[in-house]
């Protein structure tokens, strides 16, 4: 019996030890970066990277159809003004060009032959052996042979400028971009076999969201910064597409570069323009590590420094600058935005400034 008294006076300890609730845990103090945040001047110039083009890139191909027999240049190849490019065979039209010339001699032979008749009836009407209107019937004759005679020679040299469009040449120096037809195939008349790059001006071929089309203008002047230089150069907006990219929704912007530029085609260069605001435009900026979002709005975690506590703010973002959120409303200059891990505080929580290693607190 004393064992079992025992037995039921502990089991009794065990279930009010049981029954008794947990300790409350205490909420850690977390480390917490914030910034003093003021009004900053928006920045004033916008940057875009584009590519360094050709002002001139035109797409070359035969007048004349046929089977390409040989390419003479290859991609990246500097080529002079009138340089042989490629040729097709002609051996057809050198044919149209023998008929042609076959065309010429019978047609001299008929417009002699009628100008013989013509020269003996007229010295019959001086003889008033015939009327006037035979020598009429001959002398009409004679002008039609005479314009067979003229548009054979027309045919002929129609069939020879064709010889001559199986050769294609280059219409001004630049440098081969594009290869768009190999030997042994057909092509037709106006197909692109080539594309040339002339020398001359050089543009750099950019793209600008819709939101930010419409503060350019043509003549603009921008910087443009070639790539691995920090040489400006100066450059001037000519030609704004008209209509967005179907994929991208950009709109395509040329700049003219001013002055010589050795750039090579296709490299990289960042165009700097000034926007439509200036620098006396005063506004709020945070980071955007600083933002979170909470039942559709944006909030931030502002720091009462005499509690070292955070409470959460909503605020509204107009655009950005750069890698910065403008901040419309919902701050005052000079209160503490807490800038790195905004994700693991709760309203209220209590919290430490965040030292670096290194430094004394």
């Amino acid at each position: 019996m004393p064992h079992l008294s025992r037995f039921f006076l502990l089991a009794a300890m065990m279930g009010l030890v049981a029954c008794s609730p947990p300790p409350a845990t205490q909420e850690p103090v977390r480390s917490v970066k914030v910034i003093q945040v003021g009004e900053t001047a928006l920045g004033n110039a916008t940057e875009y990277a584009g590519e360094v083009k050709a002002r001139i890139e035109s797409r070359l191909g035969f007048r004349v159809g046929g089977k390409l027999v040989a390419r003479h240049v290859e991609l990246g190849q500097r080529v002079k003004a009138g340089q042989l490019l490629a040729e097709i065979d002609a051996q057809d039209y050198r044919l149209s060009v023998d008929t042609a010339r076959a065309q010429i001699n019978a047609a001299v032979t008929n417009r002699d032959l009628a100008a013989a008749d013509y020269k003996r009836y007229k010295e019959l009407r001086d003889k008033e052996f015939i009327s006037g209107a035979e020598l009429e019937r001959r002398e009409t004759t004679l002008k039609a042979a005479q314009a067979q005679v003229d548009q054979a020679q027309a045919q002929l040299s129609a069939q020879t400028n064709q010889v001559g469009y199986s050769k294609l040449l280059a219409d001004k120096a630049g440098v081969v971009t594009g290869i768009e037809a190999e030997a042994g195939q057909v092509v037709s008349a106006g197909m692109p076999v080539l594309r040339l790059a002339q020398d001359g001006p050089r543009d750099v071929l950019f793209a600008v969201p819709e939101d930010k089309v419409t503060s350019l203008q043509r003549g603009q002047h921008v910087q443009v910064k070639l790539w691995g230089s920090e040489e400006q150069h100066k450059a001037s907006v000519y030609e704004i597409a008209a209509s967005a990219d179907p994929v991208t929704r950009t709109f395509s912007v040329r700049v003219a570069l001013m002055g010589p530029v050795t750039a090579p085609l296709g490299s990289t260069a960042t165009v700097s323009m000034e926007s439509n605001t200036g620098s006396n435009v005063q506004k709020i900026k945070l980071p955007t590590s600083a933002l979170r979002q909470e039942g559709g709005k944006t909030m931030v975690w502002v720091l009462d420094m005499a509690t070292m506590t955070v409470k959460s703010q909503e605020i509204q973002v107009t655009t950005a600058d750069g890698n910065e959120a403008v901040v419309n409303s919902g701050l005052q200059a000079g209160q503490q935005v807490v800038v790195a891990g905004v994700h693991v505080l709760s309203p209220g929580q209590k919290v430490t400034l965040f030292q670096p290693v290194g430094t004394k607190p």
